[in-house]
């Protein structure tokens, strides 16, 4: 049955209020307009809806079996709408970031905290992936943006790309199983030992496959994991020398030394990224412009 939204509206403010006169001040429109959309309805239904007289108006069977349905459909139209406003404010909504355990880990969550503190009404939604996996979900718009390792080889030219901070990529050894400290090696000398490092699916063994290639290397990992905190643990134990970013190990831990390079390797960037043809909440822009802002602060100090 064809029936105008509007007609359902007006019905539920009658019903509401049980006055013709209070429906048509909430809605902004004559009482004879009121009456007339009541008839429609009625005529289209083919019931009775109100029992009308002098003195007051009330709701038939008919209009109670009616209002029963009309109006949770009524609140949730209006939570619709009012999420939808929300979504461009500060007072709710949902803000929706892609991230790698490692950057949540050792990078997002003090953000986070600080972002929920300032506004806790805004649902906040982490989805983990690794950076290249994470490029996909924003290119398919399932979240705001992302923050990953760069470079990264699914990020398209319709993203726009935000330095936040620069980090080193290390090799790191327990000197109890590997005694290099102090030494320099060759990628070549590099190549003899067991390596353990991230699975072919990230940016890290893109760029770590990469370094080697461009020496004439061929590099065979001797563990492939997706977390770089079991890398560190399996390092410890000595399995193996691990390939990890170097904010990832503690100054403070003295079971593992960072092996030196003769082939320097070039510094990668944590970046934030959001799609350009796609409008960004208010949320989205602010957290972002918290990224940036933390890291100046921190850059000065």
């Amino acid at each position: 049955m064809d029936i105008n939204y509007e007609l359902y509206k007006v019905f539920y403010h009658v019903a509401s209020t049980l006055s013709f006169s209070e429906a048509s001040k909430q809605l902004f429109i004559s009482q004879s307009a009121v009456s007339q959309s009541i008839k429609v309805l009625e005529k289209k239904l083919n019931q009775t809806l109100f029992i009308r007289s002098t003195k007051r108006v009330q709701l038939t069977p008919e209009g109670e079996i009616l209002l029963k349905h009309i109006e949770p459909a009524m609140n949730l139209i209006k939570k619709g709408e009012n999420q939808l406003l929300e979504a461009n404010t500060l007072n709710g909504g949902q803000l929706r970031i892609g991230a790698s355990d490692t950057i949540c880990r050792y990078f997002l969550v003090p953000f986070l905290s600080h972002f929920h503190s300032l506004y806790p009404n805004i649902h906040i939604k982490v989805t983990n992936r690794t950076s290249i996996e994470c490029a996909k979900l924003l290119e398919n718009g399932q979240v705001d943006f992302i923050i990953t390792n760069y470079p990264n080889s699914a990020l398209s030219n319709t993203q726009n790309i935000k330095m936040l901070r620069p980090f080193h990529d290390v090799f790191a050894a327990n000197e109890e199983f590997f005694p290099l400290k102090g030494r320099k090696l060759s990628l070549e000398e590099l190549q003899t030992y067991p390596i353990l490092m991230l699975d072919k699916k990230s940016t890290t063994s893109e760029f770590l496959h990469s370094m080697f290639q461009k020496h004439q290397l061929d590099l065979v990992p001797e563990i492939e994991l997706s977390s770089n905190d079991l890398l560190i643990d399996l390092a410890k134990i000595g399995l193996g020398i691990a390939f990890v970013p170097d904010f990832c190990i503690p100054s403070s831990d003295s079971s593992l030394f960072i092996l030196e390079l003769e082939e320097a390797l070039p510094e990668r960037q944590l970046v934030v990224v959001h799609n350009e043809s796609i409008p960004i909440s208010q949320a989205a822009r602010q957290f972002m412009e918290l990224l940036g802002g933390r890291e100046r602060e921190q850059e000065e100090a």
